[in-house]
């Protein structure tokens, strides 16, 4: 594979998925130094979903960041209001902890009691792992992904920050992609899952798309709050409170914030915030991919999905 920006001469160019914790299980590819095999277990075995539960679901890299603010914000914009949100001193994947990376990973069987309805959690986990409590619930899933060529690009600059791999090649990063070698992959298989059942269950799976978001944030931001249960009114529409929170949840804005800038979450082995913030762009991969790359990663995804109604262009 060609890459537009050459990798240095003393680069790194094979590392093995257990070089980066990868560890297959149930049928994908499993990050076990975040999220270790032992949570992931726990949480199908003991989480006890409630119907009020909403989940942001993912694959790394896909816009979970931006997401998460936006949940949170609608759900609680009659308890803060933007100048004391939380969001203003904690990360958005603080205020909506996962499943397998934090939750159960702390405490294999949680206490989630306590925590005021509705329950905010995400997960990068697929469909198909969830908690069957999940399944037979009436929970609210909110599924995001993205362009799978900016995800390539984006997860390579994520994980050489995150596992100290400055010298990792983009090449091999993009190869591990095409063989679905790569957090919570396959890519295809993942988005599948949930796609899939977005079709079957529309009152419980919403299925999102990131460029959408960035190309009509109003729309899709109504859209979401609906899905949610929390719409706005007639009377917040016209005051602008909608895009107030789509300004306030921002790339820019959320990147802007102290504690994205120099923060870091407790316990957790991201080194820095500012990690979850590099670009933001639609299309930032032509500047790293080859037309050649792209073609082959397009005749995969092709070829994947060839039998569903889901596409990515």
């Amino acid at each position: 594979m060609e890459s537009k920006k050459s990798s240095p001469a003393s680069s790194t160019p094979n590392i093995s998925p257990s070089a980066q914790g990868l560890i297959q299980f149930q049928g994908f590819w499993i990050p076990s130094r975040i999220a270790p095999i032992s949570s992931i277990i726990s949480f199908q075995k003991y989480f006890q979903a409630l119907d009020e539960d909403i989940i942001v679901a993912s694959k790394p890299k896909a816009g979970t960041t931006w997401l998460k603010a936006l949940v949170f914000t609608i759900v609680n914009r009659y308890s803060y209001t933007l100048s004391n949100t939380p969001l203003n001193s904690a990360n958005p994947h603080q205020l909506i902890s996962h499943f397998e990376i934090k939750f159960y990973k702390e405490n294999p069987n949680p206490d989630l009691s306590k925590i005021p309805s509705p329950r905010l959690f995400s997960t990068h986990l697929p469909y198909p792992m969830l908690a069957d409590s999940i399944k037979r619930s009436n929970c609210r899933i909110v599924y995001i992904t993205r362009n799978p060529f900016d995800i390539v690009v984006s997860n390579w600059h994520f994980i050489r920050g995150v596992h100290n791999l400055p010298n990792w090649s983009l090449e091999d990063c993009f190869e591990m992609f095409c063989r679905g070698e790569e957090s919570y992959g396959p890519f295809w298989d993942h988005a599948l899952g949930y796609w899939n059942m977005s079709v079957e269950k529309p009152s419980n799976i919403l299925f999102m798309r990131y460029e959408e978001l960035k190309e009509d944030p109003v729309a899709q931001t109504k859209r979401l709050a609906e899905f949610l249960g929390f719409p706005f009114s007639i009377e917040e529409e016209k005051t602008g409170v909608v895009n107030q929170i789509i300004d306030f949840c921002s790339f820019n804005n959320l990147k802007d914030l102290e504690v994205n800038k120099t923060g870091k979450m407790p316990r957790s082995i991201i080194p820095s915030n500012k990690l979850f913030f590099r670009s933001g762009k639609v299309g930032d991969y032509i500047n790293y991919l080859s037309p050649t790359a792209v073609e082959r990663l397009s005749n995969v995804l092709k070829e994947k999905l060839s039998e569903s109604s889901l596409t990515f262009n």
